[in-house]
């Protein structure tokens, strides 16, 4: 067609997705023949880049590369981390490919598969998979790690590559630094990898092995939410955003005519809409569910890997920062399990003071699941009740190391089926006996050349800006800085417990304000201010 650049035919296919679907066949083009190097970042939560643009064939098969030399240096730490023994050990176990069902997913996993198999990798192809079924997977069959091309929520022209090692939970720092290394080398040197058949691997069932490991692990009552389904009266309404979520739910539960599902059809373009389980994104799931007349109500809106959830019943919405605070006093209170209470630093404080109220000690990390994982896996001593942060991702005790939609599903129904209530109704109750918290959270898109290093340097001003005892000034009221927390960005609480956090994000070219207020009609006011320090913070 002409284009003269990837991010030419990139906008044009967005400026009208329903009618321009068919110019995806020149992002392919530029996929396969870019051979232009780029500089390899996991951010939160892996490597993410624009189709044809940085994410490129070539840059997957280096990144792959990059992955397999890692693993033939056999360096300890890293084997360690890997939990395997040596580059033996993983050529046995094997490593599990798949992805979600976007533009080109299948080809580049069998790019991938081709590099594995090369260098006598045991490769298992686990298809359309969603995330949190990689966990599972590698659980269940012994897998040495998997490699998942999922950009998780972002816009259509993203695609994106995450490792995890065997235990299943995403990669640390001290595999990703290495990983990094090795591909940005590769790159800077122009490498040009061939392609390799992909050739003599193992196709694996997902959604099989998922179901094998929620049994196992008890940490859902499937037979009660099916008891639940059939004989009470219920509507279940589960948008899966044309994501890889789709037909796990009929899975796990049997198909019935009390559940119905939305956006299941392939759309690489998801409408022309960010896939992200957003506010606006759920008027489909709540105008079914206002439509109804049914006693139990709960709709979702699930993102492209199946990571990421937000529920409403209808009348009452919950992102992550309620529905986590309610999981926990659940599986504390009605199914008495003991242990952690495990958030993020951007996550509301309504869990905090549930568990200072119940006495139950509260671990605070760095926005990433990743940094969940001390807290999750089965031997720790201090072991998460619940595991969730704001941005809707969620696990719990002995489940995955991975966020998980189905699971945040599922134990939404399991939580009616015990309570006797809509999820609206328990979430009132809980508030009442705890307090009323409003979290909100929002952002600002920065220059790319911006992105790493340089923004960071100009966020870290901000600590500098207002410090402890400063009067900040929000429309006619004023508040004091109590606390400034640095542990991921920069956390300012003030006098009546209301705070805001800004910090880049971790996987796009953006900003991320995420606060908190004590009054709803405080929270205008406080994204307001979140952007004007931003501004001066980034022009200084």
């Amino acid at each position: 067609m002409g284009f003269a650049s990837v991010q030419e035919c990139w906008k044009e296919i967005l400026s009208a997705p329903k009618v321009k679907a068919g110019l995806l066949e020149e992002i392919e083009r530029f996929a396969r023949n870019n051979m232009e190097p780029t500089e390899v970042v996991f951010g939160t939560s892996g490597w993410r880049g624009e189709i044809g643009v940085d994410y490129t064939f070539n840059n997957v098969r280096i990144v792959t590369k990059a992955i397999v030399e890692m693993f033939k240096a056999e360096d300890s730490a890293v084997m360690a981390a890997l939990g395997v023994k040596d580059f033996e050990d993983i050529k046995r176990r094997g490593v599990v490919v798949g992805h979600d069902n976007r533009f080109l997913g299948p080809d580049f996993a069998k790019t991938v598969i081709g590099i594995l198999r090369k260098e006598g990798i045991k490769t298992y192809y686990s298809g359309e998979t969603t995330t949190p079924e990689f966990s599972a997977i590698l659980e269940e069959i012994g897998g040495a790690a998997s490699i998942n091309l999922t950009p998780s929520h972002n816009p259509a022209k993203w695609a994106g590559f995450k490792f995890n090692p065997s235990d299943g939970g995403p990669a640390g720092a001290e595999i990703t630094n290495v990983i990094e290394k090795i591909a940005n080398k590769m790159m800077a040197e122009k490498l040009s990898i061939a392609d390799e058949p992909a050739t003599d691997y193992d196709t694996i069932d997902p959604v099989g092995l998922y179901m094998q490991f929620i049994e196992k692990r008890k940490t859902l009552d499937v037979a009660k939410i099916k008891e639940f389904i059939a004989k009470e009266d219920v509507l279940i309404c589960v948008d899966h955003v044309h994501g890889a979520s789709r037909q796990r739910p009929n899975r796990i539960l049997g198909d019935s005519p009390k559940i119905r599902y939305f956006r299941t059809n392939d759309d690489y373009l998801f409408g022309g809409i960010a896939p992200e389980p957003s506010s606006k994104n759920m008027a489909v799931v709540n105008d079914a569910l206002k439509a109804s007349t049914n006693k139990y109500k709960l709709g979702v809106i699930i993102d492209p890997d199946g990571d990421r959830v937000r529920f409403s019943d209808g009348d009452v919405e919950l992102p992550m920062n309620y529905f986590g605070a309610l999981a926990l006093h659940y599986l504390y209170v009605h199914r008495g399990i003991k242990g952690v209470v495990t958030k993020s630093v951007a996550t509301s404080n309504f869990a905090n003071a549930i568990a200072e109220k119940l006495g139950i000690p509260l671990k605070e990390t760095q926005v990433g699941f990743k940094n969940f994982r001390p807290f999750m896996l089965s031997g720790s001593s201090e072991r998460a009740i619940v595991a969730f942060e704001e941005s809707d991702g969620i696990s719990a005790y002995n489940h995955t190391l991975e966020k998980d939609a189905l699971l945040g599903l599922l134990l939404a129904m399991e939580m009616m089926a015990t309570t006797g209530m809509n999820i609206g109704q328990y979430l009132k109750q809980v508030q009442d006996e705890f307090g009323y918290f409003y979290p909100d959270r929002a952002g600002v898109e920065v220059e790319r050349s911006l992105v790493g290093k340089p923004l960071k340097e100009k966020l870290a001003k901000i600590k500098d800006m207002l410090t402890i005892g400063a009067t900040v000034t929000f429309g006619g009221t004023s508040k004091k800085v109590k606390e400034v927390i640095t542990l991921d960005g920069t956390k300012v609480v003030f006098d009546d417990n209301s705070w805001l956090l800004i910090r880049p994000s971790g996987t796009e070219p953006k900003v991320r304000f995420y606060i908190e207020t004590r009054s709803l009609d405080e929270k205008d006011i406080m994204f307001k201010k979140a952007e004007d320090i931003t501004k001066d913070a980034i022009a200084a």
